[in-house]
């Protein structure tokens, strides 16, 4: 290996170090009982985790014998996924991953088209492997790559013919942007006038109906399919579910066989799933009402330190989940975060900071149940302590 190689090697092992030391203390302070906008799931303890299993029993009739091979308490969670989106079946799938190819390659074969066109920042394309072309026999379109929704001209003049038009919503990696109500429809329109089927990628959807106005049976229906996860906005312990016309979920099913997904017994993630749905599904709503305050606090926060070029986006957030960009490394940004958990008490960005380019960074910032207590002052307060140790370095 060649010294300039060597070197890159090293700075590339130092980084990761940096990272991880960085990680546990987050960690360390989440554990210690620091205060945060969102407490995170993924990196609480097992012990706070089984603990959601705690309100089972107000969910599920727990004399009921356990699901095998998606009986009883999954077919339960399937049951009132069709119901809540207003669909004729849904599916549960271990994974999103593994719900979207089965569906997709399921309008494939119906269409006879395998392309689909989606967003160059949709999760298939940015976090899955290319596992749509490598698995799946599927031909992403890109309809663009830009930070927003695609448009309904761009759907009605993407000069490749396509058979499926795939929608995030909202689009987790350009901000968790959706489009307004009148775009959506100009865009599912759009799409049927190419005789093209629709999917909804709607990992988040739950958490759409604040931005639409409109509830989520009606969303949904714009759709010919939609597949919703159960972690993502549930606080589940995984699990995705596919819904849609009953013909095309039994056909779901016998894909999700062949994947692998037809797991013998999965209660605790159902379970998990139904508790989600009994307990944060009905307090999106004001999850996403009390994010919209809490980003504008921290907009004055920033200005009122002199930060410059420090954002928020989007400016008035589409869900109860949105980014903040600060002009500094990430490493920078991600010290002068736990520093100020370790010296305050307050974890004000407990996510990990990346950089979207040289001297940038940006942190996704999650608004639940554990930030509904912070008012706008002390959001705009810790906002300009957090600047004024990024100001002071």
């Amino acid at each position: 290996m060649s010294d300039d190689g060597e070197a890159a090697e090293q700075v590339a092992v130092e980084a990761e170090e940096r990272g991880a030391r960085l990680r546990e203390r987050r960690q360390a302070l989440q554990r210690g009982g620091a205060r945060v906008l969102a407490a995170s799931g993924p990196g609480a303890s097992l012990r706070e985790r089984l603990a959601l299993l705690e309100a089972a029993g107000e969910v599920y009739d727990l004399d009921e014998r356990p699901d095998v091979y998606g009986s009883g308490v999954v077919a339960a969670l399937e049951d009132r996924v069709a119901a809540l989106l207003g669909t004729e079946a849904a599916a549960f799938f271990p994974t999103g991953t593994m719900a979207q190819q089965v569906a997709l390659r399921c309008w494939a074969g119906r269409t006879g088209d395998p392309a689909v066109a989606l967003h160059g920042l949709a999760h298939p394309e940015v976090h899955e492997r290319n596992a749509f072309s490598r698995v799946s026999g599927l031909r992403p379109l890109r309809l663009t790559s830009e930070p927003r929704q695609p448009t309904a001209a761009e759907v009605r003049d993407f000069e490749e013919p396509f058979g499926t038009l795939m929608l995030e919503l909202p689009l987790r990696d350009a901000g968790y942007l959706l489009p307004t109500w009148e775009e959506l429809t100009d865009l599912v329109a759009a799409a049927r006038e190419r005789d093209a089927v629709v999917h909804f990628d709607g990992a988040r959807l739950w958490e759409s109906t604040v931005h639409f106005g409109r509830p989520l049976a009606e969303i949904a229906g714009l759709a010919d399919s939609v597949y919703v996860s159960f972690y993502k906005s549930l606080g589940g312990y995984g699990g995705a579910a596919l819904a849609g016309p009953r013909t095309l979920v039994e056909e779901a099913r016998a894909w999700r066989h062949r994947y692998g997904g037809t797991v013998f017994q999965q209660f605790p993630t159902a379970l998990a799933a139904l508790i989600g749905l009994e307990r944060e599904l009905p307090r999106l709503p004001e999850y996403v009402r009390h994010a919209r305050v809490v980003a504008e606090a921290l907009r004055e926060g920033f200005a009122a330190a002199g930060l410059p070029w420090a954002r928020v986006h989007p400016e008035v957030p589409h869900t109860h989940e949105f980014q903040v960009w600060v002009p500094y490394d990430a490493d920078v940004a991600g010290e002068a975060a736990v520093r100020q958990g370790e010296e305050t008490g307050t974890l004000l960005f407990p996510r990990p900071w990346s950089s979207p380019g040289p001297g940038l960074a940006m942190a996704e910032v999650e608004l639940g149940a554990a930030g509904l207590d912070w008012t706008a002052e002390e959001a705009r307060a810790a906002a300009s302590d957090f600047a004024a140790r990024l100001l002071a370095r």
